[in-house]
């Protein structure tokens, strides 16, 4: 196989989508399975919509996703420059090239791409025209994804606009082969263009790189159909950042969407992905979209993650949501993160989870109010357990459950019937981490307290 060399070729004019993210995984997969090179290129000639904002966000996301780049910003190369608004030099060569052959023409102030073939005109009833239309050979497209697919250009296509600006189809082909792309993977939007780009690549007497065109990434059935937009939930790359899921749960889930592995594995660590990852494993169907794999996927991750590793992505979703800050006490950090740690499925609900166990602002779980605190009796078992508590001389989990097997045995009931209570006395839920050990790291003074706070309110 002849050196590999693919590109990734983001527009810095917003959010990075998912779509987006996956084909800068694809791409970066198929590089590093090959020993190939993965050339990060910013498509930023639209200055109208370009923010430096979107740029930093870019680079940022590759990074947090552990997709290093081979030639780029940052990063430099022999093809530069990197930014195709500082690759004018490029364009005007090559537009010359179309020029001297005859395949460009100025228009209304803009530069076309003239077709080869028979010209007729049509009479067009969206634009209500005469439209000038050509009759071209079919293009073939050899995609490795779709296979052989014939598509037939029309009319002639932008080079440069009106306001001198190169336009997308020019500047992608010129760059590819400026570049020395080898393989181009894309979304399935892009289909509609490569027969453009074939038309180019002919005019300029050079052999087109290898297609494969992914699927579209679809929405998830509960939200409706069709592909899936920036406005849905779980489009966005930032939208994991913020919600402080695992960078390797998010490229082991993207991965996913329209590949899977002959073996039917899902949880694929970076390594298994390269070394299970073919482009002819590509389905063409539309990739649906999870959001329960997604977080199916990060539980995984975060179920080995060492205590260490652990503790750091729960400082910064339990800093984040202010309940705590660079002066708590580890040890009681440490003891809150291995009792929470079962119980959990991501660190976004890390804190709403374990809230009371840092502040006093937690909510109080209105059917929890109602199913034990209403319940009758459970203010005579509050009342009965207290004075066992506040008696004990140490506060050990083996001390805290014989004070309520003391009081078992001295009223024939099962220590079991004042847990409930007792949990939402303290908690303000009847629901958690395990019991004993949950009040034995609240702490005997906070324990005893919140039980006659519960006691003393008028509910």
């Amino acid at each position: 196989m002849e050196n590999v060399r693919v590109r990734f070729e983001p527009s810095p004019t917003g959010s990075v989508h998912i779509g987006t993210a996956r084909a800068a995984l694809f791409n970066w997969l198929y590089a590093r399975k090959t020993g190939g090179r993965f050339i990060l290129r910013i498509a930023d000639t639209d200055r109208e919509r370009n923010t430096q904002s979107a740029l930093d966000e870019i680079l940022r996301v590759l990074s947090w996703l552990g997709l290093d780049w081979d030639e780029g910003p940052e990063a430099g190369g022999e093809f530069g420059p990197y930014f195709q608004s500082q690759r004018g030099d490029i364009y005007r060569e090559y537009l010359q090239k179309l020029e001297d052959a005859g395949r460009a023409y100025k228009k209304d102030g803009a530069i076309f791409f003239k077709l080869e073939g028979e010209r007729y005109t049509e009479y067009d009833e969206y634009h209500k025209a005469e439209i000038e239309k050509v009759r071209t050979e079919p293009v073939v497209i050899e995609d490795l994804i779709r296979g052989k697919v014939t598509r037939r250009e029309e009319r002639d296509f932008v080079l440069v606009r009106s306001n001198g600006d190169p336009g997308f189809h020019f500047v992608n082909v010129v760059d590819d082969i400026s570049m020395g792309i080898t393989h181009v993977l894309r979304g399935e939007d892009h289909l509609s263009n490569t027969s453009k780009h074939l038309e180019l690549y002919k005019a300029f007497g050079t052999p087109p790189p290898i297609f494969a065109h992914m699927p579209m990434i679809l929405k998830d059935p509960k939200i409706g159909k069709g592909k899936m937009s920036k406005r849905d939930k779980g489009a966005l790359i930032e939208e994991y950042q913020q919600r402080h899921f695992l960078s390797q749960a998010v490229v082991n889930f993207i991965a996913l969407l329209g590949w899977s592995p002959k073996d039917g594995k899902e949880v694929l660590t970076i390594e298994e992905l390269l070394e299970r990852f073919e482009i002819k494993d590509i389905q063409k169907a539309g990739a649906r979209f999870d959001d329960k794999k997604m977080s199916h996927l990060n539980f995984e991750y975060m179920k080995v993650l060492p205590i260490c590793e652990y503790e750091k992505y729960a400082r910064q979703a339990l800093t984040s949501s202010n309940l705590i800050d660079e002066n708590v006490d580890g040890e009681h950090l440490r003891g809150v993160l291995e009792l929470c740690r079962e119980k959990i499925d991501s660190f976004e609900n890390l804190p709403a989870f374990s809230a009371y166990f840092f502040s006093e602002d937690y909510t109080i779980n209105e059917k929890a109010f109602k199913k034990v605190w209403r319940r009758e009796g459970a203010r005579e078992r509050l009342s009965e357990i207290t004075p066992r508590l506040s008696d004990l001389d140490e506060w050990t989990e083996s001390a805290i459950e014989y004070a309520f097997q003391q009081l078992a045995n001295e009223t024939g009931e099962k220590p079991f019937a004042w847990y409930p209570v007792v949990r939402f006395a303290v908690s303000g839920t009847n629901s958690g981490p395990d019991f004993l050990p949950m009040l034995k790291i609240m702490g005997k003074e906070l324990v005893i307290r919140r039980i006659n706070d519960r006691l003393a309110s008028i509910n």
